[in-house]
């Protein structure tokens, strides 16, 4: 590996970073709902054993719904004007200030504003981490590098189950520290994305777009062999030319919201993105992997259990996601999500058929020890079918497939849509497993089907192609070559005799 792709991989992990604070806060309050100190801080009353599963949805919904906003509406326009890097690194500085709102909370209403204003934070920053990482990264190797967007959301978790656990089983009393270290904890990750986009360069793609080409330039001299440079650069200076004289963007910040909707071949990405992402929040994983304690409390009577099985599945699941790393680019996106979204809906009716057909043994709906295993045999299976397809690859072909000048706008709204579909199911799903028990797991059984036979007919390979030529493969125009017919037409020569003037004025 030489320097120039080593300094590709070492910006593309920083930006990468800011998917683990996702990861570590869907995580934590899974992780904090289970000790006493948090409930007896937080219940309504003192007689309550619990807190109600009302406001454990409100809790765990107030985070996406600052993002939803956030994400949706004023990150593609600050991410258009100021680029990608200051707007990871503004929404790193609003996590890690509201953080300390949620350690400090004295009552329920404060800790879910701090919840609600960091996923603010997380709405400004998560959509430009893919943006910029698609756009850094060479083709050939796109999907690889993407595919450790999804590995950072599982180290994040990986990092707060294991802190949980050690802050559950320590002989200290640790009083309200027991459940405010794992919250604390997080500050870490979004300071290091802070810090490490100092040493990064921007997206060459957005300052082409911005006129900064000797920016531009630089920045691809960092990152590309030589002889590759201008070549990407001629690339990316056409498919801008020709966003700017196909596509009418009024210059108003709600322009391209409006054309990703109007330009058929854009809508017809759009209609992909929606499908795969808000699929990816009802294949179950994010309320699965909300309230695995919740489930688990139905199957263990030793808490200590369900935390130390959460932080195995947390380690478990790193390594499952870099089955992405090398599968991505060599069968193609595509083959991933049939099979993970078969595998995903195999297990969960397993679990369902296991969690309905054996026998209680308490109240509470316990079951034997040995039931319990192969519940959480099979959530092991779901992990290992969803992290490298669903999970990672879901974000590898949404970033594919969108041009410049929509990038942002197109991920923002999908990010957000993730969040929509998971605040839904978020907030009523403790009510749903109160009530329905494992019969729960029949719905996502069925989703996971619906998708997976849904991937067949409407997705098209993204495998190995180009960023400017994307446009192709849903009925458009690849903005290279309309930029170089652009370019023909105004100098009246073959862009290819243009590309070699350009390079002897250079």
């Amino acid at each position: 590996m030489n320097k120039q792709r080593a300094r590709v991989w070492t910006c593309a992990m920083v930006a990468a970073m800011v998917m683990a604070l996702n990861g570590y806060d869907s995580s934590t309050f899974n992780s904090v709902q289970g000790f006493k100190t948090f409930v007896d801080e937080f219940k309504a009353s003192p007689e309550a054993t619990k807190i109600e599963a009302n406001m454990l949805g409100a809790v765990s919904t107030a985070y996406t719904c600052g993002g939803i906003v956030s994400g949706m509406l004023i990150t593609p326009t600050l991410s258009k004007r100021f680029g990608r890097k200051p707007c990871m690194q503004l929404g790193c500085l609003i996590v890690i200030a509201f953080t300390f709102l949620q350690v400090f909370a004295k009552n329920m209403p404060s800790f879910i504003a701090g919840r609600l204003l960091m996923g603010i934070g997380q709405g400004i920053a998560l959509p430009n981490g893919p943006t910029y990482i698609s756009e850094i990264a060479p083709a050939a190797v796109r999907g690889k590098i993407l595919s450790f967007w999804q590995v950072w959301y599982t180290i994040g978790a990986f990092i707060v189950y294991w802190t949980a656990y050690g802050c559950k089983t320590t002989k200290i009393d640790m009083g309200l520290w027991q459940w405010r270290t794992p919250i604390l904890l997080q500050v870490f990750l979004p300071a290091c994305v802070v810090g490490g986009l100092f040493f990064c360069p921007e997206s060459p793609r957005w300052l082409v777009e911005k006129g900064r080409i000797d920016e531009a330039r630089h920045c691809l001299e960092l990152t590309r062999d030589p002889d590759e440079v201008e070549i990407e650069l001629e690339s990316i200076i056409a498919a801008v030319d020709y966003e700017r004289a196909e596509i009418d963007f009024n210059q108003s910040w709600y322009a391209p919201y409006i054309t990703l909707f109007k330009d058929p071949s854009l809508r017809r990405r759009m209609f992909v993105a929606l499908y795969i992402n808000a699929g990816q929040q009802l294949s179950g994983n994010t309320t699965l992997s909300s309230y695995t304690t919740l489930i688990y409390q139905k199957v263990f009577n030793n808490s200590d259990t369900s935390f130390l099985i959460n932080a195995l599945s947390a380690s478990f699941a790193i390594p499952f996601t870099l089955n992405a790393t090398w599968l991505v680019d060599r069968i193609g996106r595509k083959p991933i999500l049939l099979i993970g979204g078969t595998g995903q809906a195999l297990s969960l009716l397993i679990i369902a058929i296991i969690g309905i057909a054996t026998p209680t043994l308490d109240d509470n709906g316990t079951r034997p020890y040995a039931v319990g295993i192969a519940i959480a045999l099979m959530m092991f299976v779901f992990i290992l079918f969803y992290k490298p397809s669903w999970g990672a690859t879901v974000w590898i072909y949404t970033a594919d497939i969108f041009s410049t000048s929509v990038r942002v706008h197109a991920i923002g709204i999908n990010s957000q849509v993730q969040n929509v579909v998971s605040t839904i199911l978020n907030q009523f799903f403790p009510t749903f497993m109160n009530n329905c028990g494992f019969y729960t797991f029949f719905f996502f059984f069925g989703t996971n089907a619906v998708l997976t036979i849904g991937v067949w007919f409407i997705l098209p390979e993204t495998k190995g192609v180009a960023l400017e030529d994307i446009d192709e493969l849903f009925g458009g125009v690849s903005h290279r070559k309309g930029g170089e017919e652009l370019h023909d037409r105004e100098i009246g020569k073959p862009h290819s005799e243009h590309h070699e003037d350009r390079k002897e004025a250079i």
